[in-house]
């Protein structure tokens, strides 16, 4: 058997004549390309592995489920796109996503809409009042969301449903008070009625909207007759501050004629029963003269004349007496009207001087 001896290999081989000589690979190249190899290769679990790597997806599809939902919020469940549930707060569960779908909404914010000219739509702002005039309105409502469900999915557009319910409540309502009310005394009882209308109609449509409050921004007339308004307002100003004036004589005068008038009448009443009770005294006294005289008949004639005589005297201011019936020595003229002048004329004597007199005496 023959011995085969080993040659060395040499270090380059040079290929034979006329073959190309290959390229041979970098290096870099190939380590870079078995890392790459390396990573995108996946790993062989078994079926062990398959089983539980199932089971750990599906624990972590059925734990998206849980939810939380805020104090100022609702929570609408949708399954497969249509509303099932309506949630309040706190930490509920549905089915995870692609079945059940989430909605939290805010139902606590209070949201505002200007209705006229101030949205840039002022021809709508114009509205008929019950005497036929023409006034232009601008309000603004205050709203808020009392159930998500209805406010989402039971009207197409919630917010233009609220903006043209509103314009038709502040029109029936405007329409009902004559224009001197809207600008004047019944601003917010207009407001007041325009509210409760529209929550009327909210709730009608179940539109799932609360008003919290309508307020009357401006409302005036057109720009058009402002100056003729103006006028019939000052007349009717004028007109008003005459009847006040009419009113405030009235309540002057009226007291003082009642009160002269009720005085008159006690006036009368009085002299009525003076009257009466001296027509009274003198039919007694002269009941009581005929009585007398029935009894006593000289005496009584006798009393008579002499009262009959000093009643005379007393209004005369001369007395003449005849000297043959009574003798010379009475004076024939007493000027009592001159001595009862000088007497009137004369100052009285001081007190302590008649009281010194009356003790010397």
């Amino acid at each position: 058997m023959a011995n085969i001896e080993a040659v060395p290999p040499t270090e380059e081989t040079s290929p034979p004549a006329g073959v190309p000589e290959p390229a041979r690979p970098q290096p870099f190249e190939g380590l870079a390309r078995e890392q790459v190899s390396e990573m995108l290769r996946l790993p062989h679990f078994g079926r062990r592995g398959a089983l539980v790597a199932v089971g750990l997806i599906a624990v972590l599809w059925a734990a998206s489920g849980f939810y939380r939902v805020q104090p100022d919020e609702q929570g609408i469940v949708l399954r497969f796109g249509k509303w099932v549930a309506t949630e309040p707060s706190g930490v509920h569960y549905h089915w995870p996503y692609p079945i059940d779908t989430i909605l939290l909404p805010k139902i606590t914010q209070i949201n505002q809409m200007v209705l006229g000219s101030r949205d840039g739509r002022r021809e709508r702002s114009q509205m008929l009042t019950g005497d036929e005039n023409i006034v232009e309105v601008d309000c603004v409502v205050f709203w808020r969301i009392r159930d998500a469900g209805q406010f989402l999915f039971n009207v197409a557009d919630a917010e233009g449903t609220l903006r043209v319910t509103a314009e038709s409540a502040l029109r029936e309502v405007i329409g009902q008070n004559p224009i001197q009310a809207a600008l004047s005394d019944k601003r917010q009882q207009i407001a007041q009625q325009t509210e409760v209308v529209l929550q009327r109609l909210l709730d009608k449509y179940q539109a799932g909207i609360v008003i919290t409050q309508v307020q009357l921004l401006r409302i005036d007339p057109p720009a058009a007759v402002i100056d003729a308004f103006n006028d019939v307002q000052r007349a009717r100003a004028d007109q008003e501050r005459a009847r006040n004036e009419a009113e405030a004589y009235r309540n002057d005068i009226l007291p003082r004629a009642r009160g002269e008038a009720e005085r008159i009448v006690q006036e009368a009443q009085a002299y009525g029963e003076q009257a009466v009770d001296l027509a009274k005294g003198e039919a007694q006294s002269f009941l009581a003269v005929e009585a007398a005289y029935e009894r006593h008949k000289d005496v009584t004639l006798r009393r008579l004349y002499l009262e009959g005589v000093d009643e005379v005297l007393k209004h005369s201011g001369r007395v003449i007496v005849d000297l043959s019936a009574h003798g010379s020595s009475i004076v024939p003229y007493l000027p009592l009207t001159e001595a009862e002048k000088r007497a009137a004329t004369l100052p009285a004597p001081p007190v302590a001087d008649q009281a010194s007199t009356g003790g010397s005496k």
